[in-house]
């Protein structure tokens, strides 16, 4: 058996034990009344958070761990960031304690669908249509910051923090279905932003796979490679594809601030934080790639960050740089 195959059926196997105990839970509650029920069932029935929480821990943060282990990988939390979503959404829509209006339910469950597969799909485009090909490299270097000592201190900065930000930024999921209150026009506000963050994030990604493409054909050709990408939407933005993602989640967050629970903006603003250390990471490599460091270099000082706006000169620039 090869290595795709093989983690193809780890990847479609490592969810199950959630799954089946989730499952086997609604069909005991459907079929006893409330007095009837166990002690375990009935306390999964009165906390759909928690919960959530530890069939996470158990089941992505342990048993995905020790997976990584015994693969010297940790690249399954990578895909399954796509999907955890998914089975969260539909996990609290359809749970004994959920109460939502069911067409903004069925909205944000098809927008869920659509982030999901679009990510998945680029996902598996940028790893060449393989499973497991590589681990993401921010672990590739934790790895040897901390060598003898990465085998533990990854269940907690690869597992334990990726439950923490999944759960956090899926609060307004768990709102959408706690809450019953008509459709407005927040609801469809919610939707363009959702829809405009995934629309971004498509087309980012796109121009993005394609310029690592071309870069590759000319460097087996020989030829020098293309320093920088600067067209399409990263003419204006420098991490367009970010600033599409961070639409996403926030359009949640308005749905679920619509339902008079804006305290879900925690998870999302965490992960807007976090995704700044992240820029400025990415960022500090590029500059470290001797072929692109200079034109780069350029491209920040031109170059918005996340929002897209309108190019500055070269030579506004180098005077705020003299200037400063």
């Amino acid at each position: 058996m090869n290595r795709n195959l093989r983690n193809a059926i780890i990847a479609f196997l490592a969810p199950l034990p959630s799954i089946v105990f989730y499952l086997s839970f609604l069909r005991n509650y459907s079929s006893a009344s409330d007095p009837e029920l166990s002690y375990i069932h009935s306390w999964c029935s009165n906390h759909p958070l928690l919960l959530a929480n530890l069939l996470f821990f158990f089941n992505v943060n342990f048993l995905f761990w020790v997976i990584g282990l015994l693969q010297s990988s940790h690249w399954m939390i990578d895909v399954y960031w796509t999907v955890i979503p998914v089975m969260l959404v539909h996990y609290f829509a359809s749970h004994p304690l959920g109460e939502y209006n069911k067409w903004r339910s069925m909205i944000v469950v098809i927008l869920t669908w659509v982030w999901s597969v679009r990510l998945t799909h680029n996902y598996f485009r940028r790893e060449n249509w393989e499973w497991g090909a590589r681990e993401d490299w921010r672990f590739n270097d934790l790895r040897k910051q901390y060598g003898k000592h990465w085998w533990w201190l990854s269940f907690f900065s690869v597992y334990v923090s990726q439950q923490i930000f999944l759960i956090g930024i899926c609060l307004p999921l768990y709102t959408i279905h706690s809450v019953d209150a008509p459709l407005n026009i927040w609801d469809f506000v919610s939707s363009a932003i959702c829809l405009t963050g995934i629309v971004m994030a498509y087309f980012a990604d796109t121009q993005l796979h394609e310029f690592v493409t071309r870069n590759q054909k000319l460097k087996e050709q020989g030829k020098p490679k293309i320093p920088n990408l600067d067209t399409g939407l990263w003419y204006y933005s420098r991490h367009p594809n970010y600033l599409g993602e961070q639409l996403w989640w926030w359009g949640l967050v308005v749905f679920a601030w619509n339902l008079g629970q804006g305290w879900t903006l925690i998870g999302a603003l965490v992960n807007t934080l976090c995704l700044v250390y992240v820029t400025i990471l990415v960022e500090r490599r590029m500059v470290k790639q001797e072929y692109r460091a200079e034109a780069y270099r350029a491209y920040q000082k031109t170059t918005s960050v996340w929002i897209p706006w309108f190019k500055k000169s070269q030579v506004a620039a180098a005077s705020k740089d003299k200037n400063t």
